[in-house]
């Protein structure tokens, strides 16, 4: 079976847990005789660290897709006039901010159609059809567009029996190369718009979740949680919605017993994108009350995001300098490293569809305390958990951890079990059967 995956991130090139569970799942759908094609906007120079099984292709450097630009504008030429218009105006365009990692506010909701977004790739040449950025910046949903265009050109170009596209920056593509194609297309769910802005979610965002539900064949989502979150906001039928939850890789344990803190103090950590979703601000408010009956602990906030100046701020008037620390954001070495020197990790997320940190913190012993919001909560059923904006729960529950060494063996032994039970290889199984269904309708 050959399957055509569509991705907006890889190793080592990754801004957060969808890049490591594309890797998880690329890397063991082979192992279940899949023939894979992977596509990303760009490998920036580098080289993926995927299974050398399968085939890449860096959207920037698919030259195939340069002709169905081109036959697009043949086919839609518009007035010299409406093309010199443009030309005047571009400098004034502005795309609102769609990154899917960042905190997204509506801003403006006007969304650009795609004869004006390519109108303006097209007129500037500079800003080909074959150049990405790559990133969640605010060019996205530019780049969206023309990742679409890829998605055209891979249907024709490509051989495949089955589309699968992971989240919603990835979707318009797809559906291209499923109209192109008649394939049938999969759409993996990590998050959702609401996800990520409960608060106000951007309608453009939405849209283009919405068409790829509407456009899939089958749906995947990470968490029965993800799934609800589907059925409720989008409307779509729960026949069509599959779980399949994530997995964590199991080989890094062994830098737990290599390195030692220089000091006695425990570490408290909190590590992700320092956005609304995942509840920067309650880990800091918590950390607050436990230092007003504690105060051999430190805590860490490792990560980045558009919600790090108010944080700062907010802990520069508590006055907590010496025991908050910030990280940035870290590379993998350097995550292991923190989560080896860790006494504790806490996931205080809003909304969270899985969240594979908490199982990667369980790898070094670390217990865990993870929100009832959260996709992570179906599979550790022996781990704390605290409804997010609850932080004299949260509170409570760091202290009792940090202060009763058989409590935390004890969260740690029983986690560790609940993990037995999910792992990427039954994972792609998993997707393979779905895969195998579709293509026998």
């Amino acid at each position: 079976m050959k399957v055509l995956m569509l991705g907006w991130e890889l190793p080592p090139f990754i801004s957060g847990g969808l890049g490591t569970a594309c890797k998880g799942i690329a890397d063991s759908l082979v192992e279940n005789n899949i023939k894979l094609t992977f596509v990303i906007p760009t490998g920036r120079g580098g080289d993926s660290v995927l299974d050398s099984r399968i085939k890449v292709i860096c959207a920037d450097k698919y030259l195939p897709a340069e002709n169905y630009l081109k036959d697009f504008y043949e086919k839609n030429s518009v007035k010299n006039k409406k093309r010199d218009k443009y030309n005047r105006e571009l400098q004034s365009v502005n795309f609102s901010d769609f990154s899917p990692y960042y905190t997204s506010y509506a801003g403006s909701t006007d969304k650009k159609s795609e004869e004006e977004i390519l109108e303006k790739i097209y007129l500037h040449k500079e800003h080909s059809i074959l150049n990405f950025e790559g990133n969640y910046g605010r060019n996205l949903l530019e780049e969206v567009m023309k990742y679409s265009y890829i998605g055209r050109a891979l249907g024709k170009e490509e051989s495949f029996d089955i589309i699968h596209a992971h989240d919603w920056m990835t979707y318009p593509a797809a559906i291209s190369a499923k109209e192109v194609s008649g394939k049938p297309l999969v759409v993996h769910v990590h998050s959702t718009e609401y996800d990520r802005s409960w608060v106000r979610p951007n309608k453009s965002i939405i849209g283009i979740e919405r068409e790829g539900f509407g456009k899939a064949d089958k749906i995947i989502a990470v968490s029965f949680y993800t799934k609800n979150m589907i059925i409720s906001k989008y409307g779509v039928s729960p026949d069509k919605i599959e779980v399949v939850h994530n997995a964590v890789n199991r080989d890094t344990q062994y830098l737990r017993y290599q390195i030692r803190k220089s000091f006695d103090e425990k570490i408290v950590l909190f590590l992700g994108r320092i956005t609304q979703q995942k509840g920067p601000d309650y880990f800091l408010d918590a950390a607050v009350k436990i230092l007003n009956k504690m105060n051999n602990v430190k805590f860490v906030m490792s990560g980045s995001g558009d919600m790090f100046p108010k944080i700062v701020s907010k802990m520069a008037e508590y006055d907590l300098a010496d025991k908050f620390h910030f990280t940035g954001f870290l590379e993998n070495t350097m995550v292991e490293k923190i989560f080896a020197m860790s006494d504790l990790y806490v996931m205080p997320s809003v909304s969270e569809p899985f969240g594979l940190s908490p199982f990667e913190a369980l790898l070094y012993d670390i217990p865990v305390v993870i929100s009832k919001q959260s996709g992570a909560s179906e599979i550790l059923k022996n781990a704390p958990k605290v409804n997010f904006s609850d932080t004299d729960e949260l509170a409570a529950t760091i202290i009792k951890l940090l202060e009763d060494k058989e409590y935390r063996e004890k969260v740690v032994s029983q986690c560790k079990e609940d993990m037995r039970s999910i792992s990427w290889k039954n994972s792609a199984a998993r997707i393979v059967e779905i895969y195998s269904k579709l293509l026998e309708i």
